[in-house]
């Protein structure tokens, strides 16, 4: 399988990140509300579905700033 260019992974990284983030708080969510409801999984896949769209363009312009403050808290290897 051909990959795609290490440039790529600024938005690969966070699209990823996004859709399972969403799909599992989206379920704990959905599951919470409902219980083992019958239309469980239709409802969560409609609840994922506007879940991830917030997630992934929040993802893409938060992770910046998350990994600014990480480096503020985080010692960089080699101690720089």
């Amino acid at each position: 399988m051909k990959k795609l260019p290490p440039k790529a992974m600024h938005v690969v990284m966070p699209f990823l990140l996004s859709v399972l983030m969403s799909a599992i708080v989206s379920f704990v969510a959905t599951l919470k509300a409902m219980g083992l409801a019958p239309d469980l999984l239709v409802s969560w896949l409609k609840a994922w579905g506007v879940s991830w769209l917030v997630a992934f363009p929040t993802v893409l312009v938060v992770l910046p700033l998350v990994r600014r403050l990480a480096g503020m808290i985080v010692e960089a290897p080699g101690g720089r």
